[in-house]
């Protein structure tokens, strides 16, 4: 067994596949085991209809990405729009960055829309174009918000999120798991991932989940989940960021709290 603060410590990951290797590698180099099971995937929509669709928009003064998926799929079409870039969180700043744009709205070190929305920048959009760059459905405060601020607001819809459906094996396997006590605690990083694990649960899963703790970035996942599953037990990241989830994953191993 590795050493470390998260030794002997089974934790599910449910991100997509693609986005979960250093939440899994920071699990692991801290001693923990890594269970994967992605419940989600992201397709990307084809480069030219995502610029096809922002060319029948008012040409945009500011383009907010609320994601990495949404600078993966979105930002080439809007490099050439000469607009402010705006990011929520810093996951989605530093990824606009390494793409070589800069980013003149941020939400600092907060990651929801209601950070982002405090920039002076935003305060005052009157008559401004702005498109918000994500999937194909997403929280509508941020577009509310700034049209109530007298902006004009298009979606740029970048990708879609999918449930990514686990063959009859994983499902097995995770049952077993589930049912011999082999998972001490399940991460979700949204209320979407939530129920699409739920939905792919056996029931004896379901009953043991009952007594697994939860980690999620976010009050509103959280009540979900107490709602969804009476009784489990939760603790909440600070944030959606590999760091923080860790921090969060390390004080559950320490308070020794699974139920």
């Amino acid at each position: 067994m590795k050493d470390g603060p998260l030794a002997g410590y089974r934790v599910l990951v449910t991100r997509p596949a693609h986005q979960a290797e250093e939440l899994i590698a920071g699990i692991e180099d801290a001693g923990g085991e890594a269970i994967r099971f992605p419940v989600i995937e992201i397709v990307g929509r084809h480069p030219d209809i995502v610029a096809e669709q922002l060319a029948s928009f008012p040409r945009p003064d500011i383009a907010i990405f609320v994601s990495r998926n949404a600078v993966l799929y979105g930002l080439s079409a809007v490099l050439d729009s000469e607009s402010a870039i705006a990011a929520i969180g810093p996951s989605t700043r530093a990824a606009i960055e390494a793409a070589g744009s800069e980013v003149t709205i941020g939400s600092g070190s907060g990651f929801d829309s209601e950070q982002l929305l405090a920039h002076p920048a935003l305060k005052d959009v009157r008559e401004k174009s702005v498109v918000i760059v994500r999937g194909e459905t997403g929280r509508e405060l941020l577009a509310d918000t700034l049209r109530s601020r007298g902006a004009t607001v298009s979606y740029l819809s970048a990708y879609r999120r999918e449930m990514r459906h686990g063959s009859k094996d994983e499902i097995d396997a995770l049952d077993r798991r589930f049912r011999r006590g082999g998972i001490d605690c399940v991460t979700v990083m949204s209320v979407e991932t939530l129920e699409n694990l739920l939905h792919q649960l056996p029931q004896t899963s379901l009953e043991s989940l009952r007594q697994t703790l939860l980690v999620a970035p976010g009050a509103r996942v959280i009540q979900t989940a107490m709602k969804l599953v009476p009784g489990i037990s939760a603790i909440m990241a600070s944030g959606p960021q590999t760091a923080d989830m860790l921090n969060a994953l390390i004080e559950a191993r320490h308070s020794g709290q699974k139920s």
